[in-house]
């Protein structure tokens, strides 16, 4: 039964993803300018610019490029830049921890106050911590990134001296890179000052990054558990004489869980693909800032593969968070 329900999925999965990369490919192709003039300049001759292009396979239709892109994209081969002439698969491995740190931390924060704020709005319902928590939420959605980052550096950074303006470490400390997660490679080399100093790089762009997600988060969280609050089995079980803590959390909130994973599942797939405006802010060396570069200079592959990475990694989260569901309800389990 498990089996059938995760095969099912995969081959959903598969079928996205390819679908993506059909969509990807063709999009790029869109996109005004010659890879070949980019790669040679302004003053190549045409006989280099043909014999590149012919080097490229940019003269084949495009049918046949794509079939060419797929069979690369298969064996791990997401091309190569036509500005640094780097292994595109081997800079996305380099940059996307970075990423997924910054996105898991945003993650951690927006989780723990936006599930709180929404459980406390839920049970004072038009009080005046409903009214704070449902205030700061409009405003989390409504802040634009660029300018709460800006604000943050400013009052952390410049007027109290609390925490570094940018980047993912101090420039004095020097990190083996191991995993590219400087949080996991300063405890593997037992560098504890580094720890803490990448903490310190990490708190203002979490905090920025997940002002959005908190919010949305928080405001789906007191729907939801506005809408288990009123069943009859939360009566029942203050009929029992259960204590508050018990009801709200083994019952109202248990049920309430579902639209809960599910935002934040879709949040999490949005932070891991599309936090490009918080690491140009700050600096961060990510997999955003990566792509921003490319776009900057006309790095066609570069742009392909990254929109591919960010396309992918947020269709498998949303398949694992949709596959979670199987383990976490029991009801979708009775009716497999």
């Amino acid at each position: 039964m498990i089996l059938k329900f995760i095969f099912q999925r995969l081959l959903f999965l598969i079928f996205i993803l390819l679908s993506v990369s059909i969509l990807v490919f063709i999009s790029i192709r869109l996109i005004p300018g010659d890879p070949a003039q980019i790669m040679l300049g302004e003053r190549a001759t045409h006989e280099a610019l043909e014999k590149l292009r012919e080097q490229l396979g940019l003269n084949q239709p495009i049918y046949i490029q794509y079939f060419i892109y797929l069979k690369n994209l298969l064996s791990g081969d997401l091309g190569t830049s036509i500005v640094t002439n780097n292994k595109i698969l081997s800079e996305i491995l380099r940059k996307f921890p970075a990423t997924i740190e910054l996105a898991f931390a945003s993650m951690f924060i927006s989780v723990i106050i936006g599930v709180l704020s929404g459980i406390l709005a839920a049970l004072y319902r038009n009080s005046w911590i409903d009214n704070i928590v449902m205030t700061f939420a409009l405003t989390g959605v409504s802040m634009p990134i660029f300018w709460l980052g800006l604000i943050l550096m400013l009052i952390f950074s410049s007027y109290l001296n609390l925490l570094p303006f940018s980047g993912r470490i101090d420039i004095a400390t020097e990190i083996v890179p191991i995993t590219n997660f400087y949080l996991i490679d300063t405890l593997l080399q037992n560098d504890i000052n580094a720890f803490f100093d990448a903490i310190n790089h990490l708190i203002l762009p979490a905090l920025t990054l997940s002002s959005i997600p908190t919010a949305i988060i928080a405001r789906m969280t007191r729907a939801s558990m506005l809408n288990v609050l009123n069943k009859d089995y939360i009566k029942t079980a203050y009929a029992k004489g259960l204590s508050k803590f018990k009801v709200i959390i083994k019952h109202a909130f248990r049920n309430a869980l579902m639209p809960i994973i599910t935002i934040s599942g879709l949040q999490l797939g949005s932070l891991l693909s599309g936090a490009v405006l918080t690491e140009t802010i700050f600096a961060w060396n990510g997999l955003g800032s990566y792509v921003v570069n490319a776009v900057l200079s006309r790095d066609f592959p570069v742009i392909q593969g990254c929109v591919l990475i960010f396309s992918a990694t947020f269709v498998i989260v949303n398949t694992l968070v949709d596959l979670s569901y199987f383990f976490i309800d029991p009801r979708i389990r009775t009716k497999l």
